[in-house]
């Protein structure tokens, strides 16, 4: 504002001392200054920033397929942005210019109003959307055959202040086994692990994660199975990984049990009557307009396991995603209950034991949802 100002003074002194010859230039200077603001204005406008995750994981490909379908010049422009964990997304969605959206795990809303980090936190984050399950990885190396056997080893549980470090914590501690937890970067844990420096690692991420595809059988790594206890099963989903998934980690036809956790698309709860809130607004209308569209080739798979309509317990919707939603008459999925129990007689044993209770079953329903959009398929 002062650069404006001060700007248009020295346009009015140089107008005053140059005379007539010389307005034509001095008319066109102030008609570039005028259009270089109204360019800024467009661009900041138009521009929607989306805190995501790192580069070898799903939260950027997913910012980054949303780039790829709605972008459209000016007028809406997604910029990903390369993030550092969970808990460092909600910051940077609460506080850091440029921001808008950030993609967070569904557990993070209750870890930083446990912990007093934001205060009022439920008032002042929203979510779009859930987007889709990710999968707790846990690798170890040889002589490991159980969680119990990493008790007071080292644990690798990614930098502190990430999704997977917190999600560690979480699970390790509900299963009272105490490790030692490390905060490599994954790349060079599995390294690590490899050599016997460490015992395993953790990486919350959608599977098929990139990471793990060079690893080879050969390199003695594997991946541990999770117990679905009823405690893990009231914060998380169970979930499988697949030979089909992992062909290096898991022998051919073998599943491995494991858990899941929500990944969210955060948004700073806006007021109304601001800039922000209209711009998120003509995103939220583009992207469930255009949903179909990331279903499609070459679009990340996970987007299949998407359904807008999904409730999160302990978070509020953002108002316009809402709206949209309800103006448009998505179809719900709660009468699909009535095919619960053949989703529930095809899971393993241990799973369906463990769904004994009213809880355990509707925790259980979001994973019959994904079954039965792959028999559909």
């Amino acid at each position: 504002m002062i650069k404006r100002v001060a700007f248009m003074l020295i346009l009015g002194l140089l107008t005053v001392w140059a005379g007539p010859p010389a307005q034509a230039q001095l008319d066109a200077a102030l008609a570039d200054f005028k259009e270089r603001g109204d360019l800024r204005k467009q661009i900041n406008n138009g521009t929607v920033g989306i805190v995501a995750g790192g580069i070898d994981g799903t939260y950027i490909r997913i910012a980054s397929d949303l780039s790829a379908v709605l972008d459209s010049g000016y007028d809406l422009r997604v910029l990903p942005v390369i993030g550092e964990g969970s808990l460092q997304n909600v910051a940077d969605a609460l506080y850091l210019k440029g921001i808008d959206i950030g993609i967070v795990q569904s557990d993070v809303l209750a870890y930083v109003k446990r912990e007093g980090t934001h205060p009022n936190i439920e008032a002042r984050i929203n979510y779009i959307t859930k987007l889709y399950n990710e999968e707790l990885h846990l690798i170890v190396g040889e002589g490991i055959d159980s969680v119990a056997d990493l008790a007071g080893k080292k644990v690798n549980f990614g930098s502190e202040g990430s999704g997977t470090f917190m999600t560690s914590s979480i699970v390790f501690d509900t299963l009272d086994v105490e490790v030692e937890p490390t905060s490599f970067d994954q790349a060079l844990a599995i390294e690590k692990v490899k050599s016997g420096e460490i015992a395993g690692l953790v990486y919350i991420v959608g599977k098929p994660a990139s990471l793990f595809r060079s690893v080879k059988a050969e390199d003695g790594l594997r991946l541990l199975p999770l117990p679905y206890t009823p405690e893990l099963l009231q914060t998380y989903l169970p979930a499988q990984l697949t030979s089909r998934d992992y062909p290096g980690l898991i022998a051919e036809g073998q599943n491995v049990e494991t858990l899941a956790v929500g990944a969210v698309m955060a948004v700073y709860n806006w007021k109304p009557d601001t800039w922000r809130y209209a711009k998120v607004e003509r995103f939220i209308e583009a992207f469930f307009g255009r949903f179909n569209d990331f279903r499609q080739p070459p679009r990340h798979p996970k987007w299949r396991e998407v359904s807008l309509t999904a409730q999160l317990p302990g978070w509020t919707r953002f108002p316009p995603a809402e709206r949209w939603l309800a103006e448009n008459q998505i179809a719900d999925t709660t009468n699909l209950r009535d095919d619960f129990q053949a989703f529930l007689s095809e899971q393993a044993p241990g799973v369906v034991s463990q769904a004994s209770s009213d809880a355990d079953r509707d925790a259980l329903f979001e994973q019959f949802l994904l079954w039965q959009k792959q028999r559909q398929e």
